[in-house]
């Protein structure tokens, strides 16, 4: 499982001309499912996503997570993040899970961040989405589960 984490002051997903998620303050998270991926994985990226620290304290400092600083969270589907570019210059995405195996451990995922208490609005799985975030710092970090 791979999550890119982007802190953001303001984002929303409109599918079809319709919005189907919008938060102020929190996290943009593009989430790309791989074939191997287990309830493990989804408990190990939800818990570090929840905790990891990249909110700012009264001293300017990353010391708080997105619990601890009241964020809400966007998920966004994104297979495109097992492309592979090692060859050509089309990207192939075999590491990419199957939809049919991917969207179930999306749903958990978001399911898991719901349980340690974030606030989750979501995108459409498998739809054309547009994604407009405002990004806060910028921050952008990658967490994997496999490493």
């Amino acid at each position: 499982m791979k999550v890119v984490i982007q802190r953001s002051g303001k984002a929303s997903v409109t599918v079809d001309g319709e919005v189907t998620g919008a938060i102020d303050s929190g996290y943009v998270l593009l989430v790309g499912i791989t074939h191997t991926d287990t309830e493990d994985d989804v408990r190990y990226v939800a818990n570090k996503v929840a905790n990891l620290r990249l909110f700012e304290d009264g001293d300017g400092k990353m010391n708080l997570s997105i619990l601890e600083a009241g964020g809400s969270v966007l998920s966004v589907s994104q297979f495109t993040l097992y492309a592979d570019t090692a060859k050509g210059r089309r990207p192939g995405f075999s590491e990419a899970a199957r939809p049919e195996q991917a969207e179930p451990i999306y749903k958990q995922f978001n399911e898991e961040l719901r349980n340690l208490g974030l606030q989750v609005e979501t995108g459409v799985f498998g739809a054309m989405m547009d994604v407009s975030l405002v990004n806060d710092g910028p921050v952008t970090v990658i967490v994997e589960s496999k490493k």
